[in-house]
């Protein structure tokens, strides 16, 4: 039977006309729909708005084959692993008993202590439960402590040492140990967080992965392992976000990646790359953040589908601190619904053959490579640091210029703010290593302006001037308020009217200096010059209008795609808001 026999056939160029029709009903003028709707990534590449059978770039091949995009083992589901950054035994037991599979534990000055691990690890079955460790330049000292700790109850230990040759040499004796010793214990993780971290894109994240994976390859054969063994040795982890389809197609592409420098160095059937997905740090908020539980939602999904072996999701208060126990639970029943009762974990790649996401997997792994090939040209990962630098700083910039006009809009922080939300407060958190990459959040040039407008004797506050009855200016007060708020400051409104005099007093009770009008294009026309003309003579240092009007006596307008922030920094100079 065939289900589809009732129906005409169709071709994209019937979709077209008939979308077409309907943008010009609303009254966009384009050459075609693809050119109103598609949008372009931060590597520049183009996201369409549909997709079909001719866009296939290809067979991605099987799970547990190469090249490995539809998964690197033969088996659904994945590890969930939760971070530990403080010696803290009961919570690392409290996660083991209800859903965590594996540990990722943070050692070194202000974090877990080497000398602690044997307390932290008391009674953790180390041949059950994988260990991660990040112990950056005390990777050594911390791998001869979880080995020793190993040998003393007997039991093969499994997970990864954290080992990189960024360091020094100790990674590439630590992988031939681990290749000779211990064939569950990996020694090498290629991190790739602190590019997305700073602002990176998909591709730059990739491609400087996969050079860093290059660098540590040399360093595992320089040692005396084979092409096989060093593959072996090696993890990469890379960042998840909210916004799924990237993710699924970033985690897709880094298999193919992988596998193709597998090929290159002749070992094809050890090219399966073995992932650890975290969600991402650049994306959390530390105001509203209850809204984190949706984004690390979103992100942990993207994982799952995308084929990581690992997930660790990140508590929604991991930005303000050390995490509750009420928000570690949360983190770890985020992936036991997703597992359990969404039945993610049954089916392996379920995004594969989506015409859309195997376009954007093979579109972002082809940026990816150009990308890793221009670092191996400028002498690889290491000598090619300040490109790298400088790359992911251009991308930054237009990222947070997208931030600043909220194309990129932040939820509970740049729309929707609540001035009255409680302050979450936690624990300070383990001060991260200094140097290498900065380390962003979308989130802080709002958060910052919020700060210090709760700093303030009195909250600095704009009024907002409306002009006509309420179903005139509800909309763009309504938008103004929300921009505003997005900065602290609070909004007083003028109510219904469109006397000047009247509209000009109630300016000069509210105590501000800042006035926004705020009404129709048609009011707009017939009140706009005199109502600012009258703020003007009550005081008003600077009128604002939403909406893209030019009248006299406005300064500046608001609307979608300004500059948000450079209207609130402006907004608190003329509130004499000190910064």
């Amino acid at each position: 039977m065939e289900l589809a026999a009732g129906f005409a056939s169709t071709s994209r160029d019937d979709w077209r006309s008939l979308a077409l029709e309907v943008l010009r009903k609303s009254g966009v003028e384009a050459g075609s729909p693809e050119e109103a709707l598609s949008r372009t990534t931060y590597d520049g590449l183009t996201v369409a708005p549909l997709y079909d059978l001719d866009d296939l770039p290809g067979d991605p091949g099987a799970p547990a084959a190469p090249p490995y995009v539809r998964g690197s083992r033969a088996a659904a589901g994945w590890d969930v692993r939760q971070r530990h950054a403080v010696p803290d035994p009961e919570a690392v037991l409290a996660d083991l008993e209800n859903g965590v599979t594996s540990l990722w534990l943070v050692v070194g000055d202000g974090a877990i202590p080497v000398d602690a691990l044997a307390t932290v690890l008391k009674d953790v079955y180390l041949d059950l439960a994988p260990v991660v460790l990040e112990a950056g330049r005390q990777t050594a000292r911390a791998a001869d402590a979880l080995l020793g700790l190993a040998a003393a109850r007997g039991v093969a230990p499994s997970g990864n040492l954290g080992a990189s040759s960024a360091y020094g040499p100790a990674a590439a004796e630590l992988a031939v140990r681990c290749a000779a010793d211990f064939p569950g214990l990996r020694a090498v993780m290629v991190d790739a967080t602190p590019y997305h971290d700073a602002g990176g894109s998909d591709a730059e994240e990739l491609g400087c992965s996969i050079a860093r994976g290059v660098a540590e390859l040399r360093a595992l054969t320089g040692a005396g392992l084979s092409a096989e063994q060093a593959l072996g040795q090696i993890d990469f982890r890379y960042a998840a976000t909210a916004d799924q389809f990237a993710t699924i197609a970033k985690l897709r592409a880094a298999r193919r990646l992988w596998a193709r420098v597998a090929e290159v160095c002749g070992a094809p059937e050890a090219g399966g790359q073995r992932q650890h997905a975290v969600t991402g740090s650049a994306m959390m908020t530390a105001r509203d953040p209850w809204v984190n539980m949706l984004r690390t939602t979103l992100a942990c999904f993207a994982a799952g589908v995308g084929g990581a072996d690992a997930v660790t999701v990140q508590p929604f208060d991991a930005c303000l601190g050390l995490p509750d126990d009420f928000s570690r639970r949360i983190a770890r029943n985020t992936q036991s619904l997703l597992l359990e009762e969404s039945s993610l974990g049954r089916v392996i790649d379920p995004a594969g053959g989506s015409w859309y996401v195997e376009r954007r997997t093979a579109d972002l792994a082809e940026a990816a490579w150009a990308w890793f090939q221009e670092i191996e040209a400028a002498g690889g990962i290491d000598r090619a640091a300040g490109l790298v630098s400088e790359r992911i700083a251009a991308t930054r910039a237009r990222r947070e210029a997208d931030v600043a006009r909220r194309r990129l809009p932040i939820t509970g922080v740049s729309e929707f703010p609540d001035l009255n939300e409680k302050p979450v407060h936690r624990r300070p958190a383990p001060v991260p290593e200094e140097g290498g990459l900065p380390r962003v959040r979308y989130a802080e040039p709002y958060e910052w302006l919020r700060d210090l407008a709760d700093t303030q004797p009195e909250r600095p506050t704009v009024f907002l001037a409306t002009i006509g009855p309420p179903a005139a200016y509800t909309v763009r007060a309504s938008f103004a308020a929300n921009l505003f708020q997005a900065g602290g400051l609070a909004t007083e409104t003028a109510g219904p009217g469109t006397d000047p005099e009247q509209i000009a007093t109630a300016f000069a009770v509210s105590g501000s200096s800042v006035a926004c009008l705020c009404s129709t294009d048609r009011l707009y026309e017939q009140h706009a010059a005199a109502v600012a003309a009258a703020l003007r003579k009550a005081g008003a240092r600077r009128v604002w209008l939403a909406g893209k009007g030019q009248y006299d006596g406005v300064d500046g307008n608001l609307h979608a795609g300004c500059d948000a922030l450079a209207v609130l920094r402006e907004t608190f100079d003329d509130l004499e808001v000190a910064r």
